[in-house]
C-alpha cells in the first residue's frame, strides 16, 4: 500500500490490494486558505537569521503576542528567580558578618534580627517585598550594606511589578476576544440587487454595546502573472463596498448585508456561474471599530473561498416586528435561498446589450439625402437623388420641350459651377447655407413647382450671388459684361417679366449658350 501511495500519491485511496485493484475518484484536497474563517492568518516567518535580536528591542510587544502559556511560565518564572536571588543576597550578607553563627545570642546586633539561615532570609525578602511586615525580621541600624541592598530590592521589585502585571493586563484587556461577538456568514452570495449583479455577505453583533465609527473592507487574494511575465503569488486587490458613497461606514446595531456591485471596475467583472467552478482565489473580510466599553480599537476578520461563494442565492429575513421592538432571528442568519439570476458575467451581459440589431440600424444615407435643408450637401450623389425626385414629381404635369432642354442645361451648368466651387477654395461650402436664401427657400418647398421655380431662378439671378457668397471672387474679378443680342423667347416663356429682358442679367458665357442654342 505505501508504495501505491507512492507512486500514485496521497490523492488517490487503496480500495483493495488485489490483482483487480481499482481506485476511487480523485479526492480534492482541502483548500489552503490564507486567513481563517476565525480570522487567524496562516503566515509563518522563518529564516529570520540575525534578525531575531528586532523582537527583543520590543521586549514588551513580544510578550503580549506571545500566548497565555508562555505569559504565565514568564511570569512565575520571573518572580520566583527574583526571589530566590535576592533571598540568596540577604542570606550571603548574614553569612559573611557572622550573624548565622549568633543567631541565637540576644547581646549580639545582628544585620537582620533573628535571620540565621536561608529559610529565614526569604521569608525576611518576601515580607519586605509583599510589605507585609510581620514585624519579627526587621533591619537593625549597624549594617549599612542591608541598608543599600533594601533601596536596591525596592526598585527592583517595583520594576518587575510593573512590566510583568501591565503586560498581563494588556493582554487580557486586548479587544480580541470582542471580535468573539461579531458575526460574519458561512457563505457569501451573488445574486441581483437593484438591477445590478452583487456580491453579498452579512455582518452582526451578538451584544448590546455598540461598534462605534465601524468600517468595513473588502480584499481578493488572488494570484496572478502580469503581461510582462512577473508571477505574483497571492496578490492582493480591493474590493468596492461602499467607499465612494459611505456604505462603508456601518451602523452596527443589526445584521447587515454587505454588498459588493460588479461592475467594469471589479475584478469579478468577467466571472459568470461556469467560470466560478475553476476559479481560486479568496476574499479578506476585515470588520474595524472602537469597543465602546474600553475605547480600544477591534478588528474581526473572515475569509470566504471560491467555494463558499453561492451564484443566485439571496440570505433570508432575520428581523421581525414585536411589541415594541425589533427582534433578531440569529437562528437564520446563515440561511440563504435560491432566487433567479442569469448565469452569464456582467461582461457577457454589457456585450449582448451593446450589440446593434441589423433591423434597427439606420440607413445614414437615406438620412443625408433626406435630412433638413442644414443637412443637405450638393455631391453628385444628392444630385441624382434630386434628379430622380423631380422626374417622379413631374410625372403628373410636364413642362413644354423647350424649357425642359433650357432647365436641364441650367441645372447642369449650376452643378458643375457648384463642384468647381468646391474644389477650388477650402473656405467654400457645399450646402445649401451657401446659397442665395430665395434659393434656399425653393429648395425647401417640395413639388414638381418648386424644382421648376427653383430652375428657373437659378438661370434669372445667375451666378452672381453665389459668388459673393464664397468670397465675391467673380465681383472682383470678372469685366463687366457687354451686351449680347439674343433669340427672342416665346410669349409664353416666363423667362419674360415686367421688369425688361432677363437676358441683359445674365452672365457673358450663358449668354453666349443661349445664343448658340
Amino acid at each position: 500500500m505505501a508504495a501505491l501511495r507512492r507512486k500514485f500519491g496521497e490523492d488517490y485511496q487503496v480500495v483493495n490490494t488485489n490483482r483487480a485493484t481499482t481506485f476511487a475518484a480523485p479526492v480534492k484536497k482541502k483548500r489552503q486558505r490564507f486567513v481563517d474563517k476565525n480570522g487567524r492568518c496562516n503566515v509563518q516567518h522563518g529564516n529570520l537569521g540575525g534578525e531575531t535580536s528586532r523582537y527583543l528591542s520590543d521586549l514588551f510587544t513580544t510578550l503580549v503576542d506571545l500566548k497565555w502559556r508562555w505569559n504565565m511560565l514568564i511570569f512565575i518564572l520571573t518572580y520566583t528567580i527574583a526571589w530566590l536571588v535576592m533571598a540568596s543576597m540577604w542570606w550571603i550578607i548574614a553569612y559573611i558578618r557572622g550573624d548565622i553563627n549568633h543567631g541565637h545570642d540576644p547581646s549580639y546586633t545582628p544585620c537582620v534580627a533573628n535571620v540565621y539561615n536561608f529559610p529565614s532570609a526569604f521569608l525576611f525578602f518576601i515580607e519586605t517585598e509583599a510589605t507585609i511586615g510581620y514585624g519579627y525580621r526587621y533591619i537593625t541600624e549597624k549594617c549599612p550594606e542591608g541598608i543599600i541592598l533594601f533601596l536596591f530590592q525596592s526598585l527592583l521589585g517595583s520594576i518587575v511589578d510593573a512590566f510583568l502585571i501591565g503586560c498581563m493586563f494588556i493582554k487580557m484587556s486586548q479587544p480580541k476576544k470582542r471580535a468573539e461577538t461579531l458575526m460574519f456568514s458561512q457563505d457569501s452570495v451573488i445574486s441581483q440587487r437593484d438591477g445590478k449583479l452583487c456580491l453579498m455577505f452579512r455582518v452582526g453583533n451578538l451584544r448590546n454595546s455598540h461598534m462605534v465609527s465601524a468600517q468595513i473592507r473588502c480584499k481578493l487574494i488572488k494570484s496572478r502573472q502580469t503581461p510582462e511575465g512577473e508571477f505574483l503569488p497571492l496578490d492582493q486587490c480591493e474590493l468596492d463596498v461602499g467607499f465612494g458613497t459611505g456604505a462603508d461606514q456601518l451602523f452596527l446595531v443589526s445584521p447587515l448585508t454587505i454588498c459588493h456591485e460588479i461592475n467594469t471596475k471589479s475584478p469579478f467583472f468577467d466571472l459568470s456561474q461556469r467560470s466560478l467552478k475553476n476559479e481560486q482565489f479568496e476574499i479578506v473580510v476585515i470588520l474595524e471599530g472602537i469597543v465602546e466599553t474600553t475605547g480600544m480599537t477591534c478588528q474581526a476578520r473572515t475569509s470566504y473561498t471560491e467555494d463558499e461563494v453561492l451564484w443566485g442565492h439571496r440570505f433570508l429575513p432575520v428581523m421581525s416586528l414585536e411589541d415594541g421592538f425589533f427582534r433578531v432571528d440569529y437562528s437564520q442568519f446563515h440561511s440563504t435561498f435560491e432566487v433567479t439570476t442569469p448565469p452569464y458575467s456582467v461582461k457577457e451581459y454589457e456585450e449582448k446589450t451593446s450589440m446593434p440589431s441589423p433591423m434597427s440600424t439606420p440607413n445614414p444615407a437615406l438620412g443625408e439625402s433626406c435630412g433638413g435643408r442644414r443637412n443637405r450637401v450638393f455631391s453628385v450623389d444628392c444630385i441624382h437623388t434630386a434628379e430622380e425626385g423631380g422626374r417622379q414629381g413631374r410625372a403628373g404635369g410636364r413642362l413644354p420641350s423647350k424649357l425642359e432642354r433650357m432647365s436641364s442645361s441650367g441645372r447642369e451648368d449650376l452643378q458643375r459651377r457648384v463642384l468647381l466651387l468646391s474644389s477650388q477654395h477650402s473656405e467654400k461650402a457645399c450646402s445649401t447655407g451657401d446659397l442665395p436664401l430665395k434659393i434656399q427657400r425653393l429648395s425647401s418647398s417640395p413639388g414638381p413647382e418648386a424644382e421648376t421655380r427653383l430652375q428657373l431662378k437659378s438661370l434669372k439671378v445667375g451666378f452672381e450671388p453665389m459668388t459673393k457668397s464664397t468670397g465675391d471672387l467673380y465681383q472682383q474679378h470678372s469685366p463687366p459684361p457687354t451686351p449680347t443680342t439674343v433669340a427672342p423667347l416665346p410669349m409664353h416663356s416666363p423667362l419674360l417679366t415686367a421688369r425688361g429682358r432677363p437676358e441683359d442679367n445674365l452672365p457673358a458665357k450663358l449668354r453666349r449658350m443661349n445664343a448658340d442654342r
